[in-house]
Formats: C-alpha cells, structure tokens, sequence
C-alpha cells in the first residue's frame, strides 16, 4: 500500500470536513430577517396544526384582569388562549434594574419577566473590559427572555398572573450592598376575590443562579388552583462566521431517561418537544452561555417548545397544579433561573447533567477528562496559554510510542525509496508485477506500510476531542498568554501563530517520504499553506497546540530518522 497516497486522503479529508463545516456556518443556517410578526408564547400552545400539542393536552393561560386585551381570545375558541396573537413586539411597563457583582439584570413588571441580562465579568471583548457581554436582551432581533406565570386547563377560569400581567414593585433600582449575601426583589400582582401573588427573585453573592418563589394569598372563599410555567424565549442569532468554528445554538434539555438531548430551531419547527418527567431542566445554550430553568427535581413537570411564525422559539415546563386553600397564604418554590457562564465545575452543582451544556459531541467520554486535566494544570501554572501548552507535551508523551512506531516506519520508507522508484521503472507496465515486487521488498525490508498511518489514527479522536476542549471552554474567553495574545478564544490578530504553524507543518513534512507521484509531492506541497490559512482563522488557543503539537513531532521524528537511517545503514 502507498503510505504517501492514504496520508494524502486523510489530510485532505479534513480539509474539506473543514470547508464543509465553515460552508454550513455562512450559508447553511441563515437565520430569517426579524420582523414584529409574533407575540410572546404560550406554554404548550400549538404553533399550528399538526406540529404542536393541542388544547386538549395542555392548560392555558386564561385572561385575567391584568391580561391585556390583545391577549384575550373568545372563550369559544378551540384553540389556546393567545396562542395566535396579533403582530407586536413585547410589551413593555416599568422597568426594574437589579445590580449584583456578577449579574446586571432588568425585570419588566409586564409579566415580571427578566428581559435583559449583562454579565460584568464577562466583558464583550479584551479590547473593551469596561463593557459588559449582554446574555439576555428584549430587541427584536437579539430576543432572548425568561418568563414565568402560572396557568390552567381549557376552560376554567385562571385568577393568576401570566407573563401578559402587570406587576409592582416598591423600587426600580436594587443593588447588592457590600457585606450582604442575598439580595431580594419582590413583584406583586393583585387579582379577583382577594387574591394576590408575589413573584420573589433571590440573588446571590457570586452565583448566578437565580431563585424564585411565589408567594400566594387567597383572600377568597374558593380554593385557588393553578399550574405554575416557566419558559425561554428567542429568535434565532444572526450568522456569525469563525472559519472551521460551529457551535451550537438552541434549545436542549435533560431528562433522567432521554439525558441530555438537543432540540434545534429546525427541531422546532418540525415538531413541538411533549415530554413529562421528574426534574430535569430547560435551557437555550449558545457558545460559552446559557439560560437555563431548573425546576424542583422531586416533581413531574411537562416540557414543551413551541415555533411562533418560525421567528421566535420557546422551550419550557410547567409544573402539577398546585393549590391554596380559602383564607390561606403558601410559599410555593418556584424553578430556578441559571443566567452565565458554561463554567463546569458551577453547573456539576446545580443540577445532573447541566454540565453537558459544554457540548463536547460524540467524544465527550474523552474531551472531558482532557478539560480536567488541563484545568489541573491551570492550577498549578495560573495561564491557560501555557496550561495548553504543557497539556499537549503530556498528550505527547502518552503517545511517544505510537508516534515511535510511525516514525520509524516512515525512515524505513524514505531508505528503500529508491529501490521502490526502481520497481515501478522496470514494470511500470505490469501492475500485478509491481505490487508483487513491492511486497517481496516489504517482507524482505520488514517494513509495514501501514506502520506509518495506523498510530496516527489512532491518536486522531484525541486531537479532535482537545479540538473541542480548547473551543467550548469558556475559560479561555479573553484569557491572556504572552506578548500580544490576550484572548486565547478569538484569533491572532497579526497572524504570527498561524504563519509558525504553517512553517512546522512544512518542516514536519521535509522529514517524510517524498512522493514518487509529482502530483501527489506538488499537492502535499500545498497543504501547509492551505491550513496555514485556515488556522488563519481559529482562535489562538487551538493554533497554540498545533504549534506545540508540530513542533515535538519534529523533534521526535528527527531523532527517530537519523537513528534509524544511521542504524540501518551501517547494518547495510
């Protein structure tokens, strides 16, 4: 077998798995223009016939004195409440600015639903500290929204608030005092018969989790019935190019039977999510953040998504009914909110499986003990640059032998090249004769031509997994190395990584076999320059690996070859 031609399709293989991918990133998944075409969802309304759960398996938002009119629908209809609405934007009311030291939030009292949501220690950009990444905002063509409200079966009367009621608060500004722990905001709604609801939001000191409870009082003479929901909602982010670079954007959840499952916006739009589980969670995830509900985990709740006009998407749950009864007053724990960072070790310990939001793919089952090992290694060296760096010396290491095994194969290669070039010369018109006198060389040589391709395969799913480690860990966002490499996630800004990269893949090359097929020597000529230009493109983080990476090869391969050709032809 042609050891040169095999590597020579591997190679271009990912480059073309590389095109393809970038390719799907600009054109595959254009995002439709916005328009103020759909309202707000409903929790399990169906988006149309055929494709959602009907009324007949879901409750309903029923209007109530604070549902404004253009929420009401006849109570006739078939169909649930304001599940087709007229085109407007979100309504707004008063706006309430909660300042914690990690979450800048703003609650409307429309709903109270948490409208916008800015992360100061993360900041947009390193160039830009001062200015804070924005995670959840209420415009029309970057909605992205956490709602809440209570509901009931079709038919009956609701005397709740849903995320179309109005609240009040006593304050439109809260902040975190230094030296407290929590900070608390409280929203009420006032109802029919005596009934009143407060919507309590909890802050925490250095978390961003955000816990909510309801707090109900039934002044009535009726027992006071309802189903609690909590939904995300949002349009689909503009397509953002990163050459080589696709993460995923959407809806997923968790479930103790299905785990951890995407639910794409094309998902959505197929087919509304009807599942009813024990605890689980909700969360629309994007690269490096989420917003995630995650409700009480020893109840059933039902989970839904819901396509409005294939602009806005909703993935949520509701809860069983829960009851009050006259003249009484209950705390009802509500989900809770989670606004932040993709930082494992925080969501490990909010709830099973939140932590697979760091979407590793198929090969999470070896991306994640290569993260743990790298954020070991940050720990005791303090720079992710150089934590990368001594990672890959490590992966390295454990696969010296296999890479020992290639080496040497490809120096046996290059010895009898000659002696190979003079076989094809003397049949180059008998195929059959060629092959023989090949393998009789092989055999008498020892030499295996697969020796030189099988250990780099095998290492491949590793170097793919760290591929996935290095572009999902949020922890890389903007972390500083050396010199002028301040953002280990975005890419060298003067292309000095990429261009060393491109040498080393050169050097490493000089070192193999040449091609006897020109065609084929020409191609393998082009290839460092072909990934010199995609690496152009990836952040810094990811070239700072295949540097180190190329850059042991090479000194492993040098060693190996001159011994090996020293060695072998002294014996000759």
């Amino acid at each position: 077998m042609d050891f040169q031609r095999l590597f020579l399709f591997i190679a271009l293989s990912i480059v073309l798995l590389l095109i393809w991918d970038a390719w799907q990133k600009d054109f595959g998944h254009q995002a439709p223009t916005p328009t103020q075409a759909s309202a707000p969802a409903h929790p399990g309304a169906a988006p149309s016939s055929g494709t959602g759960q009907g009324a007949s398996d879901v409750p309903t938002v029923a209007p109530s004195a604070s549902t404004p009119e253009s929420a009401k629908t006849p109570a006739s209809s078939a169909a649930p409440a304001h599940a087709a609405q007229p085109a407007d934007v979100l309504k707004q009311g008063r706006r309430i600015r909660v300042h914690t030291d990690t979450l800048d939030v703003v609650i409307d009292t429309v709903g109270g639903d948490i409208r916008r949501v800015k992360l100061p220690k993360y900041p947009v950009s390193a160039n830009k500290p001062d200015t804070p990444f924005v995670l959840m905002d209420d415009t029309d063509q970057h909605l992205f929204v956490a709602q809440s409200g209570f509901t009931q079966k079709p038919g009956v009367k609701v005397n709740a608030p849903n995320h179309y009621s109005t609240y009040s608060a006593e304050r439109t500004d809260y902040t975190l005092q230094p030296g407290e722990k929590t900070l608390t905001v409280d929203l009420t709604w006032t109802g029919r018969d005596g009934v009143s609801v407060t919507k309590r939001y909890t802050f925490t000191r250095g978390r961003y989790l955000i816990k909510m409870a309801y707090l109900v009082h039934n002044g009535g003479t009726r027992p006071w019935q309802a189903n609690a929901y909590d939904q995300l909602q949002r349009t689909k982010p503009p397509s953002q190019s990163h050459l080589g670079e696709h993460t995923y954007t959407g809806a997923v959840y968790w479930s103790p039977s299905d785990h951890y499952q995407k639910v794409s916006f094309g998902d959505i739009d197929d087919g509304a999510l009807k599942k009813t589980f024990k605890g689980g969670w909700a969360a629309m995830i994007q690269h490096y953040f989420l917003g995630a509900w995650i409700p009480n985990p020893d109840a059933s709740f039902h989970y839904y998504t819901q396509a409005l006009n294939g602009e806005r998407y909703v993935i949520g749950l509701y809860s069983p009914q829960l009851s009050v009864a006259p003249g009484q007053s209950r705390t009802l724990d509500a989900s809770s909110l989670f606004v932040g960072p993709k930082v494992q070790k925080r969501l490990e310990a909010i709830a099973p499986g939140l932590d697979l939001t760091v979407d590793y793919g198929y090969l999470t089952f070896i991306s994640k003990p290569l993260y743990w090992l790298l954020a070991k290694i940050h720990g005791f060296v303090g720079n992710w640059g150089w934590a990368i760096v001594l990672l890959t010396i490590l992966i390295k290491a454990v696969f010296y032998k296999l890479s020992e095994t290639s080496y040497k194969s490809m120096a046996n290669m290059r010895r009898v090249q000659p002696r190979m070039k003079a076989i094809k010369e003397r049949f180059a018109g008998d195929r059959q004769r060629q092959n023989q006198a090949m393998m009789e060389l092989y055999k008498k040589e020892k030499i295996n031509p697969l020796g030189g391709c099988l250990p780099i395969a095998i290492q491949i799913p590793v170097f793919i997994a760290l591929y996935w480690v290095l572009l999902e860990s949020v922890e890389l966002r903007q972390a500083d190395w050396i010199f002028w490499i301040h953002d280990l996630s975005t890419k060298d800004p003067y292309y000095v990584l990429p261009i060393i990269m491109g040498i080393t893949m050169l050097l490493q090359q000089r070192l193999n076999p040449t091609p006897m097929d020109p065609i084929q020597a020409k191609v393998m000529m082009v290839l460092p320059i072909a990934f010199t230009v995609f690496f152009a493109f990836f952040p810094a983080g990811l070239v700072i690996y295949w540097i180190v990476n190329n850059s042991l090869s090479i000194l492993q391969q040098w060693y190996i070859t001159r011994v090996v050709l020293k060695t072998k032809g002294a014996a000759t």
